[in-house]
């Protein structure tokens, strides 16, 4: 493996994903790694059959972006050590595709992501984001399980 020196964290704000954030910023001071964090707001393109918003798609994506943006700062407050500097993104569209295009636009290193985030129907509908992460990422991905 190449030098580290960029590592990308997709979030979900999950206890799950808090403890691989912290997992990840240890190993971002060890390597002397910048970290970046990101959360994806799951575009809306892909209900568009199933219901219809009483506000437009548009304004309830824009409304949920800056409502992910106020609670990234809080939950990166909340899951790493004051001192570690990073830099933190929310972006909009289908999630693992995000990552891996965030990934390959930015040179990321190392992308490091959860086993398990939020459970429930959205696994059921969606699959494993991190099974797709892995299987199309432009660097090498570290899979963490959070039980472990």
């Amino acid at each position: 493996m190449s030098d580290i020196r960029k590592i990308l964290v997709p979030v979900d704000f999950s206890r799950n994903s808090c403890k691989v954030l912290r997992s990840a910023g240890g190993l971002a001071k060890s390597f002397g790694a910048q970290l970046s964090v990101v959360f994806v707001v799951q575009s809306f393109d892909d209900y568009s059959g199933f219901f219809v918003p009483h506000v437009p798609i548009s304004q309830l994506e824009e409304e949920m972006v800056l409502n992910a943006e106020d609670k990234m700062q809080s939950f990166v407050k909340e899951c790493l050590e004051p001192e570690t500097p990073v830099q933190t993104r929310v972006l909009a569209g289908d999630v693992a595709e995000s990552i891996v295009d965030h990934a390959a636009d930015t040179g990321i290193d190392l992308i490091v992501i959860g086993t398990h985030g939020y459970k429930g129907m959205e696994r059921v509908l969606f699959g494993s984001v991190a099974e797709k992460v892995v299987k199309t990422a432009p660097c090498p991905v570290l899979t963490i399980n959070p039980y472990k």
